[in-house]
C-alpha cells in the first residue's frame, strides 16, 4: 500500500496537519482547497483510516492521524535529506576522497594543497594512504584510491596523469661530511659515496635514479636499502651511515646533523604528478585537480615575480 500512495497526497496531508485547515493548506501549496480535500479523502479511503475529523472551522487530527503524520513527516525529512545529499555529492560538496601519497611533509606543496582542499570542502572526508608509486597505481586500478600523487611523469595506458608541481633535487649529507660546507655539489662529487634509500615511498624511484645518474662514473657507489620511514633515513644520514638524495620539500623536515645541498648539474627539477582512473567521474576529485592547477599557477607566478625582482636589483646595482 505504502508504495502506491502518491507523494503529493502525503505532502498535502502534512500541510493540512500543520494548518488544520484545508483552505490555508491549499493556499500554502498553491492548489485549490477542493483538490486537497479530495486527495485527503481518497487517501483515507485507501488506508481505511480516518486521519482528520472535519468541523465547521477546520479539521483536527485523529489519534490514528497523529501517528500517521509523525511517521510520514520523518520519512519526508529523510527523502529531502537524501535529495540534498545526492545533489551535494554531484557538486563535490560532500562524500569522500581517497588519496595516495609518497609523503606528506609540513610546508610542502602537497601538504598545502590538501590543507586548502579540506578548508574549501569541509564535508569531504579525506582518506590518506602512503606507499610506493607502484602500490598506489595498483590501488587505483582496484578502485581503492581516487587519486595518487607520485614522483615523475608516468605514462600509463589505463590512467590519466597530470604534472602538478616540481621540486629541485638535493643531496642530503652528514653535517661532518667533507663537502658539508660547500654551497652545492655535482654528481661527480657524489661518485664513490654510500647512498641510503628506502624500500617504501619514493625509495624504488630514488634507487633507479641514482644508478642512472652515476652510471659509468668512478669510483663506483654503493646503494643500501632499508625498511624505514623518511625521518629515520635522514637520521641515519646524520649518523654518517651514508648520504641520500631528496626533493627540496624533505629539507623542511626538522632534522639534526644533516645538510641539504643543491645538485648543480641536475638537468631539471623533480616532477610530481597526479594519477587517476579515467572512469572516476567524482566531482570531489575534479575539484582537487582544479585547486592543484590554481595553486601551481599561483606558485609559478610568485616565482617568476621574485626572479624579475632579483634581476631588476642586479641591473640597478650594475648600471
Amino acid at each position: 500500500m505504502g508504495s502506491r500512495i502518491p507523494l503529493a497526497s502525503l505532502i498535502q496531508t502534512l500541510a493540512v496537519a500543520e494548518y488544520l485547515n484545508f483552505r490555508h493548506a491549499a493556499n500554502a501549496l498553491r492548489v485549490s482547497p477542493s483538490s486537497v480535500s479530495a486527495r485527503i479523502k481518497m487517501l483515507e479511503e485507501d488506508l481505511g483510516v480516518l486521519l482528520f475529523e472535519r468541523h465547521a472551522r477546520g479539521v483536527r487530527l485523529t489519534e490514528a492521524g497523529r501517528h500517521f503524520v509523525e511517521r510520514v513527516a520523518a520519512g519526508v525529512d529523510q527523502l529531502d535529506h537524501a535529495v540534498k545529499t545526492a545533489g551535494m555529492a554531484t557538486r563535490g560538496e560532500c562524500g569522500r576522497l581517497r588519496i595516495g601519497v609518497h609523503a606528506l611533509i609540513p610546508g610542502s606543496f602537497l601538504a598545502g594543497l590538501i590543507g586548502q582542499y579540506r578548508e574549501d570542502h569541509p564535508r569531504i572526508a579525506v582518506e590518506m594512504t602512503e606507499g610506493t608509486a607502484r602500490e598506489a597505481v595498483m590501488q587505483l586500478r582496484a578502485d581503492r584510491l581516487d587519486i595518487a600523487f607520485v614522483a615523475g611523469t608516468p605514462k600509463l595506458p589505463d590512467c590519466h596523469s597530470r604534472l602538478i608541481w616540481t621540486e629541485p633535487l638535493m643531496a642530503a649529507l652528514p653535517d661532518r661530511h667533507p663537502m658539508a660546507g660547500h654551497s652545492a655539489v655535482a654528481w661527480a662529487d657524489l661518485a664513490g659515496e654510500t647512498f641510503l634509500v628506502r624500500h617504501g615511498g619514493t625509495g624504488p624511484q630514488v634507487h633507479d635514479y641514482i644508478i642512472l645518474r652515476l652510471a659509468g662514473r668512478w669510483p663506483t657507489s654503493s646503494i643500501l636499502r632499508f625498511e624505514v620511514e623518511r625521518c629515520t633515513l635522514l637520521s641515519m644520514v646524520g649518523q654518517r651511515f651514508g648520504i641520500t638524495i631528496v626533493g627540496a620539500a624533505t629539507s623542511l623536515l626538522p632534522t639534526s646533523g644533516v645538510v641539504f645541498l643543491p645538485i648543480t648539474d641536475e638537468p631539471a627539477p623533480v616532477a610530481f604528478s597526479a594519477v587517476w582512473s579515467p572512469y572516476n567521474r567524482s566531482a570531489a576529485l575534479q575539484n582537487l585537480l582544479t585547486l592543484a592547477d590554481e595553486m601551481n599557477r599561483s606558485a609559478n607566478s610568485l616565482e617568476h615575480s621574485a626572479i624579475r625582482l632579483h634581476h631588476g636589483r642586479e641591473v640597478g646595482r650594475h648600471p
